[in-house]
């Protein structure tokens, strides 16, 4: 009876700690480079439209914030 509750434990903790692992290594960045998919609002932003809309927003200073 112990020996089975211990073989148990002991499996129920291996699994448990499974859970934690993650591939060996290290991530590393680059400071202002983006590594990831090109981000489709990106397209947005470069238009006239939007950038006046911003500059409008910074000349009343984000009244509502």
């Amino acid at each position: 009876m112990k020996r089975m509750l211990a073989v148990s434990l002991l499996a129920g903790a291996a699994l448990a700690l499974t859970g934690c692992y993650d591939e060996p290594g290290a991530t590393v960045y680059e400071p202002g480079v983006y590594k990831g998919d090109q981000d489709p609002l990106l397209e947005k932003v470069a238009t006239e439209d939007h950038q006046e809309g911003l500059r409008e927003r910074f000349r009343m200073g984000q009244l509502d914030r």
